[in-house]
């Protein structure tokens, strides 16, 4: 079905600003300010073993490049452009994107890329160069796409099509089928269809479910061309190593791919790498005689700090140690459906995937523990951080009455 507007129908819980933050017209005791951040900071730390139910990998050091905070790192435009400041990490930036390329299973010399704010980002260029390729187009995701698949819609003008999910959370491709095919018949453009425009997640929100390309693609042929935008900003270097080898990335038919670097990867800043196809991203022109860079990103400054976090993370691995990484975790996920089924919780898990969903469990439980909740289903996601002793502890407040 079409997704209806977007609203703001639920108000969560507001985050109140203490006095003593307040910024006045006298300058502050920078000394007592620096102490105030630096106990926020230590408490925070404090806090991350606990926090089990969100994607983000918190193990992570870069203490050692604390030099680059004094230092504005801008990446103007595209990665392989000079710029006027020339102040910048773009040659990280490029082994970042070809890293995560190969990973998508690509060529690097066909991917055009750059490091941005995170997935949504990502997802908002896929969708807008799939709407100059198919500009009549649909786009076509599942009611468990993460929420920013609507906000782009809605921000590009097009429309989205929602359409339900499987049991084990990924799209269903007979649904795609059908509404695909309805869009031909009303829209048929000479014969041609006005194409499909689709959303694949590899690693649904909340069962971390890896949506199969390959399927989705061929489903949605019935509308006439079709670009598929694989969101793989939780699932993506996660799917590239799973066992079950899910079809996800440029070999199985994406078109272009999203993927969140302070998830699976960690970093202190939320970012991430998209990577399209070059044949389909425009040409590069000249943004202005000001910045003298091309441009084919949707941001002219870019945080050259986050490519070089990215870099030094990825540098600390390489395929090899990021392939063990992925391993480590996946079997910190069995551990916990292991414990959690004694513990009573119901688990479930889908197959190669680092999402654990349990019964929701006391308000005390969730909060402790960090956990995502939706309705009566609570998960928690073993990225890197996330310790077996983390999960016996969480086991041990499950069986409290």
């Amino acid at each position: 079905m079409t997704s209806p507007p977007l609203t703001h129908a639920s108000v969560p819980d507001t985050v109140h600003l203490p006095p003593e933050l307040h910024i006045g017209d006298a300058p502050a005791d920078p000394a007592a300010d620096t102490a105030q951040l630096l106990d926020l900071a230590g408490a925070l730390r404090r806090e991350a073993p606990r926090v089990l139910g969100f994607p983000g990998n918190l193990a992570f050091d870069f203490s050692d490049l604390a030099p680059a905070l004094s230092v504005l790192i801008n990446n103007v435009g595209d990665p392989t452009s000079r710029d006027a400041s020339d102040v910048h990490t773009k040659a990280h930036e490029q082994a970042v994107v070809r890293f995560l390329a190969q990973t998508a299973g690509a060529d690097p010399d066909d991917i055009y890329g750059y490091v941005t704010t995170g997935g949504t980002e990502g997802i908002l260029l896929g969708l807008a160069t799939a709407r100059r390729h198919l500009p009549h187009a649909h786009v076509y995701a599942s009611d468990q796409a993460h929420y920013s698949v609507a906000k782009a819609a809605d921000l590009l003008g097009l429309t989205l099509v929602t359409l339900p999910s499987n049991d084990d959370g990924t799209l269903d491709p007979e649904s795609l089928k059908v509404a695909s095919f309805f869009h031909r018949r009303v829209r048929a453009y000479g014969g041609r269809g006005p194409g499909a425009i689709v959303v694949a997640t590899i690693g649904t929100t909340m069962r971390g479910a890896y949506d199969d390309v390959t399927e989705l693609r061929k489903w949605a042929g019935s509308a006439g061309d079709v670009y598929v935008h694989a969101d793989a900003a939780s699932g993506g270097p996660i799917a590239a190593h799973a066992p079950s080898a899910p079809r996800w990335g440029f070999a199985h038919g994406a078109d272009s791919v999203s993927i969140s670097g302070h998830k699976i990867i960690g970093a202190p800043v939320p970012c991430g790498v998209v990577l399209i196809r070059k044949n389909l991203v425009a040409a590069p022109t000249i943004a202005s005689e000001y910045t003298n860079a091309s441009a084919r990103t949707l941001g002219c400054s870019r945080s050259g700090l986050a490519a070089l976090f990215l870099w030094s993370a990825l540098r600390r691995l390489g395929h090899t140690g990021l392939r063990a990484h992925i391993l480590r975790c996946l079997e910190t996920a069995q551990y916990a459906v292991d414990q959690l089924t004694r513990a009573g919780a119901r688990p479930t898990r889908t197959t190669d995937s680092l999402t654990v969903c349990i019964d929701r469990p006391a308000e005390w439980v969730v909060r402790k523990w960090h956990l995502a909740c939706e309705g009566d289903t609570a998960h928690l996601i073993t990225v890197g951080h996330v310790t077996r002793t983390a999960i016996d502890e969480l086991c041990r407040d499950l069986r409290t009455p």
